[in-house]
């Protein structure tokens, strides 16, 4: 299950944090696609992977280098492949979101609320610790109101 930070104080220091998707997709993440991205390019993007670094775009099939992906299909591929990791859901988009809040494990962060409407249970952390919460609107109301 995905845990959520929403105040970078709240990342534990052992835990690096990336800012940047699109830079750290680039220099790491594209390196380790294999055909668990496949899924991933083609719901976010409509695109293909057909080759190590390239796409076939949705727009006329053209083929693209793996770095014109959109900025969400990277984040979303940063978080499957460094669970370790805790990146910034600010360029996402809902499409993207959706994915990551069903995902196994990983961290993400965002200092205001970034929830799709159809969310099941993530994990909430603060530096009091982490709980469960399910749905939206409980975890609209941790985002509002959690101090």
């Amino acid at each position: 299950m995905i845990t959520i930070f929403k105040d970078r104080d709240d990342i534990p220091q052992d835990k690096d944090y990336v800012e940047l998707n699109d830079v750290f997709f680039n220099q790491n993440t594209a390196a380790r696609l294999d055909g668990n991205a496949t899924r991933i390019i083609d719901e976010i993007d409509g695109s293909k992977l057909i080759g190590r670094f390239r796409i076939q775009s949705r727009f006329d099939d053209v083929a693209l280098d793996i770095d014109r992906l959109s900025a969400g299909c990277k984040t979303v591929l940063n978080v499957m492949y460094y669970p370790d990791k805790v990146f910034c859901l600010k360029e996402c988009g809902n499409n993207a979101l959706e994915l990551i809040y069903g995902l196994r494990c990983g961290f993400v962060y965002s200092d205001y609320a970034l929830i799709p409407f159809d969310v099941g249970k993530v994990m909430v952390q603060t530096k009091e610790g982490s709980r469960e919460v399910s749905g939206y609107e409980e975890l609209r109301e941790w985002w509002d109101n959690e101090e």
